[in-house]
């Protein structure tokens, strides 16, 4: 073999971890690289008496005409596992050169694994979670400093976790609760340096403003108090550990942030759901860690969880698992807001404007038309003169559609004072203003209210027993009756099992959106890909499809481009790095959602080298 057809080879390589010099591949998918170049590196070890159990990872440069035969002995049991010896070969010299790293107290560790091996390894799935796990924590952020045992374990502690089994800890609180084989709980609680996901999620939907009261239930070392005190919030918290002599006080945000995790006992698991929830005035949030089976295997049971190498005990959940033990404990209903984190509100009415707002568009009404000129002079001078005060009441028309009561407008009682009733001034704003805004802002808002009573038919919410009485004189303006609304709401459900019906509105859609890439598979549409941007220009059965789907997933907070599967009734969701920027960005994230089975899938593809990227990104953005 010369340079050009080893090149030539190497380029033609559709799998493995791709750098911008070289491959990497696990010896369990060399059958998949071409005949030619197999055979060579078979040929490369043999020639150098390199015993077959004493490499497992060869990396084929793609610049050179060279190779290297790797033994990372402890590659599928270590997380990160380290370089034990490597053998470098120039095959244009003919030389090559070893390298022991058994002595190193600092050797080279690997990372993503699941780059290296075929989808069907049967470590895939968990060599996936652990990367996932590793760029959730942020350690992803800069590679030039993750290459080395050392500088890793380093990274990895002062972000605020510790590695154990080869997997990242976070602050947990634990539960006193002598057990027989003496489990260590208090072993689980690691210092952490900025607020926990479950904070982080509150802090993004606006409860985090100074306006609710704050419990953390299993707070750990404090680090979460500490910061929320810092910005003058309300935050109090209990430990079993750290904070034993404090009370539990009610709140009204109550956080229970991955506790459930280190509790052997199921029922006491449910007891500090439960006792959690009993603190809760208007919203509970609840978190845990997530894992797969394959990942499990690899511990000692213990119950229905793990024992760890520092004697901890460990339940994973999978996101499913984790909604129907909260609802379980509950009887109420959990809402998945981002991978192994819930909200279940105590407040119905905060509950439904929570929901509400997740299907709520946002239109920006730029009035270009000029006023209709309007007969009579007492009412031009009207609105010339309080033009301010009419704005604002039209546009708080705009956004709820109707005519606001008194309670929805916040200068009602200028408006009152000068006009007299709230309809006498929608009237002359219905004269003076065009009509037409109007009616786009009706037809709106009664989809979205459709949307949102269709997906919570999908996540069988129990019937509230009273609703906001913004919804109450929504439903009235727009389907007379709440009966109606649910049937219409059911009807629209419904559809989004007939595949014929979501492949028409798919092909609209297609012609519709501003950008959007339609793939077809024999002849047939198969699947609708489209920035999250594009969401709300959807038809509603499109936008409840979507929208029912990501109930058992949370929200598009690192997500771009969304995948409609029209015959299969699956979601798949694709995170990039940078994409905003980057012409081709690189992959991060997938997701694929199974709505039939109730199921999430995770993928991750986090590496700044690594050439998962996105071509033609001008196909789903204008």
């Amino acid at each position: 073999m010369n340079a050009p057809l080893f090149n030539e080879l190497v380029s033609a390589i559709q799998i493995g971890k791709k750098l911008p010099d070289a491959i990497y591949l696990h010896d369990s998918a060399l059958l998949s690289v071409p005949d030619k170049l197999h055979k060579v590196i078979l040929a490369v070890g043999n020639a150098l008496k390199i015993p077959r159990d004493q490499w497992n990872i060869v990396k084929l440069s793609r610049k050179d005409f060279a190779l290297s035969l790797l033994h990372y002995p402890d590659f599928e049991h270590d997380a990160y596992p380290a370089l034990k010896q490597s053998v470098t070969v120039n095959l244009e010299k003919l030389s090559h050169k070893v390298t022991d790293y058994t002595s190193y107290d600092n050797p080279p560790i690997l990372h993503r694994k699941e780059t290296m091996v075929l989808e069907t390894h049967p470590l895939y799935e968990e060599f996936q979670q652990i990367t996932q796990e590793g760029e959730r924590a942020g350690l992803y952020d800069n590679s030039r400093h993750i290459g080395f045992k050392a500088s890793w374990e380093a990274l990895i502690n002062s972000h605020g976790y510790e590695l154990v089994d080869g997997r990242l800890f976070r602050n947990s609180a634990l539960l006193n609760n002598a057990d027989n084989q003496q489990i260590e709980r208090d072993k689980t609680a690691i210092v952490r340096y900025e607020l926990s996901a479950p904070m982080k999620v509150l802090a993004k939907h606006g409860f985090l403003n100074g306006q609710y009261s704050i419990f953390d239930y299993g707070c750990g070392r404090g680090d979460d108090l500490r910061e929320l005190e810092a910005h003058g919030l309300d935050a109090l918290g209990w430990d079993p550990n750290f904070l034993p002599d404090a009370d539990k006080v009610n709140a009204d945000l109550v956080n229970i942030g991955f506790v459930i995790n280190v509790i052997e006992e199921r029922n006491e698991r449910m007891e500090a759901i439960q006792g959690a929830w009993e603190l809760t005035k208007k919203l509970l949030v609840v978190s845990a860690m997530l894992a797969n089976e394959s990942y499990l295997a690899r511990f000692t049971p213990y119950k229905d969880g793990i024992i760890t190498s520092r004697n901890t005990f460990q339940k994973y959940y999978t996101q499913s698992e984790l909604k129907m033990f909260i609802e379980l404990s509950l009887d109420e209903a959990a809402i998945a807001v981002a991978p192994g984190i819930y909200f279940v509100f105590k407040d119905k009415y905060l509950e439904q404007d929570y929901l509400q707002n997740r299907h709520k568009r946002k239109h920006n009404w730029e009035h270009k038309s000029k006023p209709i000129n309007v007969k009579e002079a007492r009412t031009q001078l009207l609105f010339t003169k309080h033009g301010e005060l009419f704005e604002g009441f039209w546009e708080v028309c705009l956004l709820l559609g109707r005519c606001p009561v008194k309670e929805e407008f916040d200068r009602a009682e200028d408006l009152l004072a000068l006009v007299g009733t709230m309809k006498k001034a929608f009237r002359l704003c219905l004269a003076f203003y065009d009509k037409e805004e109007l009616e786009i802002s009706r037809k709106m808002r009664r989809e979205d209210l459709l949307v949102y009573f269709a997906v919570s038919l999908f996540g069988k919410r129990k019937p509230y027993k009273h609703q906001p009485e913004q919804t109450k004189r929504d439903i009235k303006e727009f389907f007379e009756t709440h009966k109606s609304a649910q049937s219409q709401a059911t009807e629209l459900l419904f559809q989004i099992s007939d595949t014929q019906r979501i492949e028409q509105e798919c092909l609209a859609a297609h012609q519709t959106l501003p950008q959007s890439v339609l793939v077809e598979e024999c002849d047939q549409p198969h699947s609708l890909t489209f920035h999250k941007q594009y969401l709300d220009l959807l038809s509603p059965l499109l936008r409840v499809y979507v929208s029912s789907a990501l109930q058992l997933y949370g929200e598009l907070e690192d997500i771009q481009l969304i995948k409609i599967h029209i015959t299969s009734g699956k979601l798949t969701l694709l995170g990039y790095e940078d994409f905003e920027h980057e012409d081709n960005p690189r992959l991060k994230e997938r997701v694929k959602i199974k709505m039939a089975e109730q199921d999430v899938d995770f993928f991750d593809y986090v590496d700044e080298q690594y050439l998962a990227v996105l071509e033609g990104k001008d196909q789903y953005v204008a």
